[in-house]
């Protein structure tokens, strides 16, 4: 699809040939549209006139920068019959269009699947909701903190005993927008076999479940409910968190031959031998005593000896940072996991920078998160409009 207007240079090669109408709002969307927008496609925020904050902070927030990077920004008034108007055309020509409303409400504006496809049947839309687009708790209004719940994330999160405990990361929001970026690109990989778009779903119910992974898989196929366990891992003895001379570290024990490394990096060859420790099952089953006898060790000198000491030996081990300690922690300054971005609100600043590297066609913050409206004259120029058109809808409403 050719873009809509003047852009400013994409943000990669990879998308940029695609053009994306964003309606979306607060994590779970716009988590979405970022993998497009960042990897160069030219992303439309469609945004409603006098909306100048979204849940979560204002445009000047840290949310708002980080989310919507590399965007632009087209303020519509859907309710008006210039803005529905405009809106039919970039629907027209748009590859991919992404909402988060609830959902009824998209039919109810006219803006659903079903009806934007009969014009344009390449074009793949995504919606993200709570809980599904259809079914018993369709219409329930959906939140994170509510899908960490019922997808049962928050029962084996925390210690035992404690009561249930939330992830400190939107984790069913991020998966959500991330799954729906996946199966974007897996219907436009589609289209170009068969000519057609098609309609993408999914939810925070169904992203949280989907990421209990192992622990549904033992449910499924075992009739296995875990519960709580704490830093300690569930089937993986000993990883945990151990206290040292100068705060916590994590060790990763897996498999039988890292454990016999660890316990004799331990000066401790005597574990390999004690019937309490000798295999998975003994170690499961006397857990307790392994870790209070491995604490006593690691307590006696600083982490960076055993992270030092146990990595030499071929066992994981690392430190745990506060998020401070993360970004100054030298492999992820050399991975560049900080984007240097200038804002419009805030300056020179930094974004979080995607997780993937592509060899040829890399990603780069080339926009900040735009101003409300900001791309409005060069969007409906692209569309045909001039400029007494475009001041008229500005005085009517429309935009």
């Amino acid at each position: 699809m050719t873009t809509i207007g003047t852009r400013t240079p994409p943000a990669s090669a990879a998308l940029s040939r695609f053009v994306v109408l964003d309606l979306t709002r607060v994590r779970s969307g716009p988590t979405c549209v970022r993998q497009l927008a960042d990897w160069g496609a030219d992303v439309i925020k469609i945004e409603a006139p006098e909306d100048t904050a979204e849940m979560g902070g204002p445009r000047a927030g840290a949310d708002f920068q980080n989310l919507h990077r590399n965007k632009r920004s087209l303020t519509l008034n859907l309710k008006s019959e210039a803005g529905m108007r405009i809106f039919r055309q970039l629907a027209d020509r748009a590859d991919v269009i992404v909402e988060n409303f609830r959902p009824d409400v998209k039919t109810r504006l006219g803006i659903d699947y079903d009806t934007l496809c009969a014009t344009n049947p390449g074009l793949v839309y995504a919606s993200i909701s709570g809980f599904g687009q259809d079914g018993p708790l369709a219409t329930r209004p959906g939140f994170d903190q509510i899908a960490q719940g019922m997808g049962g994330l928050m029962s084996i999160t925390g210690e035992p005993g404690q009561g249930p405990m939330r992830v400190g990361i939107p984790i069913a929001d991020l998966c959500a927008g991330i799954f729906a970026a996946q199966g974007i690109l897996v219907a436009l990989l589609e289209r170009e076999a068969s000519g057609r778009g098609q309609w993408v779903q999914t939810s925070l119910l169904q992203a949280q479940v989907f990421m209990l992974d192992f622990q549904a898989a033992r449910y499924l196929m075992d009739g296995d409910i875990a519960g709580q366990a704490g830093n300690d891992h569930p089937t993986v003895i000993p990883t945990g968190v151990f206290a040292t001379s100068d705060g916590h570290m994590n060790i990763a024990v897996a498999g039988e031959v890292i454990w016999q490394r660890f316990a004799e990096a331990m000066g401790r060859e005597d574990w390999i031998t004690d019937p309490r420790f000798a295999d998975a099952d003994g170690r499961s089953g006397n857990r307790a005593a392994l870790n209070a006898e491995i604490g006593a060790i690691t307590s006696g000198k600083t982490t960076a000896h055993w992270v030092d000491m146990l990595t030499g030996a071929g066992v994981p081990a690392g430190e745990i940072n506060d998020i401070g300690g993360t970004f100054a922690n030298p492999q992820v300054q050399h991975l560049g996991m900080a984007a240097p971005m200038t804002s419009h609100e805030r300056g020179d600043t930094h974004a979080v920078a995607q997780p993937i590297e592509l060899s040829r066609t890399p990603t780069t913050i080339t926009a900040p998160p735009p101003r409300a409206g900001e791309h409005a004259d060069a969007i409906l120029e692209g569309l045909g409009y001039d400029e007494a058109a475009i001041k008229k809808m500005r005085e009517e409403g429309a935009i």
